[in-house]
């Protein structure tokens, strides 16, 4: 569909979001929108680089394992075992911008268990801010445990410029597209044939847009 001149943007829009990263110490985001129950699978590409493949037996509206889509990745990786990769949007206070928050199931858990006081968090009126350390406890690279700050999160409506942030926020199921089996397999057979190259931008099925 043409525009008039007055309308065009002059480049295109940017869509996709960045992804929130947890720093040592303490954190502070606000969860908004809805919640993406989803399992992965990482899978060894190109360069050594683990692309995450989303566990088809794996049914996002049920959350429960009922087999019934084709999952491919079992043909190829029978010892393959997916791991709980839950994931929502957040508001980061540190720039004010919108960004994917890839869940840790302990926080989660953590955050679950203050619901049943504070209520749901993502409410843009009666939510809370949700505060966390991100501790390292060891010298491995998973030596590392996130403990909700209980007594710090409390009540707070967004402001004036954080509801116009989310005014148009997507859903998840729409910024991390669940992949048809088609499309999984057609991946796999990319990343397992020795002559091919994976791209960066792998399939738009399996990236963050």
């Amino acid at each position: 569909m043409a525009i008039k001149f007055n309308q065009a943007q002059g480049a295109a829009k940017k869509e996709k979001i960045d992804q929130y990263t947890y720093k040592n110490g303490d954190n502070v985001l606000r969860i908004v929108g809805d919640l993406l129950p989803r399992y992965v699978y990482w899978i060894k590409g190109e360069n050594n680089k683990n692309i995450p493949m989303e566990c088809l037996a794996f049914d996002r509206d049920t959350e429960t394992f009922n087999n019934k889509e084709k999952d491919h990745v079992r043909d190829f990786f029978p010892d393959l075992k997916c791991g709980w990769a839950y994931a929502a949007q957040c508001i980061d206070p540190a720039d004010g911008n919108v960004k994917v928050l890839n869940l840790k199931k302990k926080l989660m858990e953590q955050i679950m268990v203050a619901a049943d006081d504070l209520g749901d968090p993502t409410d843009p009126d009666e939510g809370w801010d949700i505060y966390f350390q991100r501790v390292k406890t060891g010298p491995n690279v998973f030596n590392i445990e996130y403990r909700l700050q209980a007594l710090k999160c409390k009540k707070r409506a967004l402001n004036e410029k954080e509801k116009a942030s989310i005014a148009e926020l997507r859903s998840m199921d729409d910024v991390l597209p669940r992949p048809t089996p088609d499309a999984q397999l057609e991946l796999l057979q990319r990343v397992t044939t020795p002559a091919s190259e994976t791209p960066d931008e792998v399939n738009a099925e399996f990236k963050i847009s």
